[in-house]
């Protein structure tokens, strides 16, 4: 959003212009940050009804960082200042949200904040990692290599997380489908046949007689069970957000049979990844723990992390305290050692980032190799079984005339 303010500078002299910032409050804390004294800020944007910014929709998304920081990677190592690179950035990015947190980022250098410092205060944007990258690539003044190394990053992990996700989201739409078409031919079409067939004075096969009673379950008491969907799905969204809530689903994440094998290696991937990363970075041991635990997005391994870095502190090695977790595999363990011992930690890391990155993909490729034929098999099943329990009363009713 566009801000127009009047204001007074540090020399008594009235200044007027505009600040572009997400919100009113972001803008005055710009403004301040550049010594001046706001008599009057409002938006140069007229509200209206049918305006309505959609959180998903002005959401800054992993690719959009990504690309930022190539290009942010490229201008430093044109030697453009800080500023300036913002400036053009924000000027440039297709995202409005991230273009007006640019523009932000670019007021508080030029009023004398660090870059890293600058970006913190963005926190749903830049990550903790991501800031304490930027840090660490202030003080050891490679900047632009640091911001290649991020942009890497973030494309590895959006990569991987990608294709895991994709690969569940197909047996979900199957499995909704199933459950939508069995669900109409139990309310609509099964009470017509079941009618047919009651009527008829026949005998009713056992397997029938419960197609029957789901159907009358269905069409009687349907609507309760869809409350109750819904009343539930509501109550386990909100549990989640609590810190217990996601410690226990998180825990069953990692229970679900052959898909928590795929994300125990997507967890343990960006374990590696992250750690070996600021490793290189320059980020000290403990800090590189702190961060990874906050940013690896999963309470069993967060809290696992939070145990190595007490143990680290207290004296005891990485490899060591990765050793009382059975949540961390031996190879994970063998292979940090080997990395203690030769002073090749970041090495060791990587090596096991790329090699959990393999078997994730392999994972995936087969899961989506299975899943099709597996998927079609029990929906044939499914609506097969269905289909006759009512045609075959009918057919031998057929007979009997």
């Amino acid at each position: 959003m566009l801000f127009k303010y009047h204001a007074i500078d540090q020399d008594s002299h009235e200044r007027e212009g505009t600040v572009e910032a997400p919100s009113q409050d972001v803008a005055v804390a710009a403004l301040q940050r550049r010594g001046l004294i706001i008599s009057s800020i409002e938006s140069t944007e007229k509200s209206s009804l049918l305006k309505v910014e959609l959180p998903f929709f002005g959401r800054v998304s992993n690719k959009d960082i990504v690309i930022f920081s190539r290009q942010v990677a490229t201008l430093f190592e044109a030697q453009v200042s800080a500023l300036r690179a913002f400036r053009l950035l924000s000027a440039e990015a297709e995202n409005k949200k991230l273009a007006a947190v640019l523009a932000t980022v670019g007021d508080d250098i030029q009023g004398g904040s660090s870059l890293s410092k600058a970006l913190a205060r963005h926190p749903k944007i830049f990550s903790a990692f991501y800031v304490n990258m930027v840090n660490a690539g202030e003080e050891s003044g490679k900047l632009a290599e640091t911001f290649v190394y991020l942009a890497d990053y973030l494309d590895r992990s959006y990569e991987l997380v990608s294709k895991a996700e994709n690969a569940l989201v197909y047996p979900a739409f199957v499995i909704t489908v199933f459950f939508g078409v069995m669900g109409l031919m139990l309310a609509l079409v099964i009470p017509k046949i079941s009618a047919v067939l009651i009527d008829s004075g026949q005998e009713i096969p056992i397997y029938t007689k419960i197609v029957i009673g789901l159907s009358n379950l269905i069409v009687h008491y349907g609507i309760f069970f869809i409350i109750v969907l819904i009343a539930g799905g509501f109550y386990l969204w909100q549990l989640k957000k609590t810190e217990k809530g996601k410690f226990v689903f998180d825990g069953l994440k990692l229970q679900i049979p052959y898909v928590g094998d795929l994300y125990r290696k997507l967890y343990l991937s960006r374990i590696a990844d992250n750690f070996s990363t600021m490793l290189l970075s320059g980020i000290s041991v403990v800090e590189a723990l702190e961060i990874t635990s906050s940013v690896v997005d999963n309470s069993i391994y967060t809290r696992i992390l939070a145990g190595v870095v007490a143990d680290v502190k207290g004296g005891i090695s990485i490899s060591d305290s990765f050793a009382k977790h059975s949540e961390i595999p031996s190879i994970m363990v063998a292979m940090t050692k080997v990395g203690e011992e030769t002073g090749e930690l970041s090495k060791m890391l990587t090596t096991l980032a790329k090699f959990y990155n393999r078997e994730v993909t392999n994972a995936v490729d087969t899961l989506v190799g299975l899943i099709e034929p597996i998927m079609i098999v029990l929906l044939g099943i499914g609506v097969g079984s269905l289909l006759a329990a009512v045609l075959i009363p009918i057919y031998n009713l057929a007979g009997a005339i």
